[in-house]
C-alpha cells in the first residue's frame, strides 16, 4: 500500500473516527495501488498535508482493501478527494491536478 508523508491511512474500521468524527476539515485520498495518477498526486496531498496543517487534515483510504467506506461514497474512479466536515461530505474532486488547482477547488469549502 502507497504511504505519503505527513497522511495517515484510514480503513473502513478507522473511517468513522478518524473523518467523521474529525474536529476539523478532513482530506480524504481515496487511492489505489495499480492507480497511476494516484502515484502522482502523493508529492501533492504530502505538500498540503505539511502547508495546510493548520487548517485541514489529510488521510488516505486505499479502495482495494476498503470496500465498505468506497461503496458508502460512492467512489468509482481514483483518485477521488472528497472534503468532509462535520461528518458530511462537502466537496469531492476526481483525477489528479496540481496542487494550485486542488487547494483552488476546496477554497471554498474550507
Amino acid at each position: 500500500m502507497m504511504r505519503i508523508a505527513g497522511v495517515a491511512t484510514v480503513t473502513d474500521e478507522t473511517f468513522a473516527t478518524e473523518v467523521l468524527a474529525a474536529e476539523g476539515p478532513v482530506l480524504v485520498d481515496f487511492t489505489a495501488d495499480w492507480c497511476p495518477p494516484c502515484r502522482q498526486m502523493a508529492p501533492v496531498l504530502a505538500d498540503i498535508a505539511r502547508e495546510e496543517a493548520d487548517r485541514l487534515t489529510v488521510v488516505s483510504l486505499d479502495v482495494d482493501h476498503n470496500p465498505e467506506t468506497q461503496a458508502a461514497y460512492g467512489v468509482l474512479s481514483m483518485p477521488t478527494l472528497m472534503l468532509f466536515r462535520g461528518g458530511e461530505p462537502v466537496k469531492s474532486v476526481v483525477g489528479a491536478r496540481a496542487k494550485a488547482r486542488l487547494l483552488r477547488d476546496l477554497e471554498d469549502a474550507l
